[in-house]
């Protein structure tokens, strides 16, 4: 792909060059909105709204960094945007985290996949998963989610905090059904 004529037929709204643009990033922006969504037909909107987001504002990259880079963070800032707009509560069911307090750690890591993992983080809250995802795979400080999401560096911690103890909660939870269906 020659970058330059590609930005600058999305500039000129040349419908060519916003599919090969797309074409090249999607799969990977694809994975990062993943990351930032509850589901994956969320993470297909936040694709697509991204995108346009990004051809109306691809005349405004300088080109100062990486194509990808900026379209990464007009991903996330999309996902954080979609955030900001709803925030259900999900609890999880005190009978499972009762039952899997007992279950060792060494059996949960060696037998729950990326794939499962990556759904427990979808089942976070949008705040909880939000700011676990800025700290934990964006590495951000939390001084910086709190300017990004509008919140205090004090929530930013609580919320990570909270995260991580929703997130073992869930792995040992996950991990007690999961065991008791393959014995059963």
């Amino acid at each position: 792909m020659d970058q330059q004529k590609v930005i600058e037929g999305c500039i000129k709204g040349i419908a060519k060059a916003q599919q090969e643009l797309f074409n090249h990033f999607a799969n990977e922006m694809f994975g990062v909105c993943i990351y930032y969504s509850s589901n994956r037909v969320d993470a297909e909107d936040t694709l697509h709204e991204g995108f346009l987001k990004v051809f109306q504002n691809i005349k405004s990259f300088k080109g100062k960094g990486s194509l990808k880079g900026w379209i990464r963070r007009i991903m996330i800032n999309t996902a954080l945007e979609k955030y900001r707009k709803k925030s259900p509560l999900y609890l999880l069911d005190d009978q499972y985290i009762e039952s899997a307090n007992d279950i060792n750690r060494d059996d949960i890591v060696s037998n729950i996949t990326a794939d499962d993992l990556i759904g427990l983080i979808q089942e976070l809250t949008p705040q909880y998963r939000a700011v676990f995802n800025l700290y934990a795979l964006e590495g951000l400080t939390h001084k910086e989610i709190a300017e990004k999401l509008n919140i205090s560096e004090g929530t930013s911690k609580s919320n990570l905090s909270r995260a991580r103890t929703i997130l073992q909660q869930k792995v040992k939870a996950h991990f007690y059904v999961s065991s008791k269906n393959i014995n059963a």
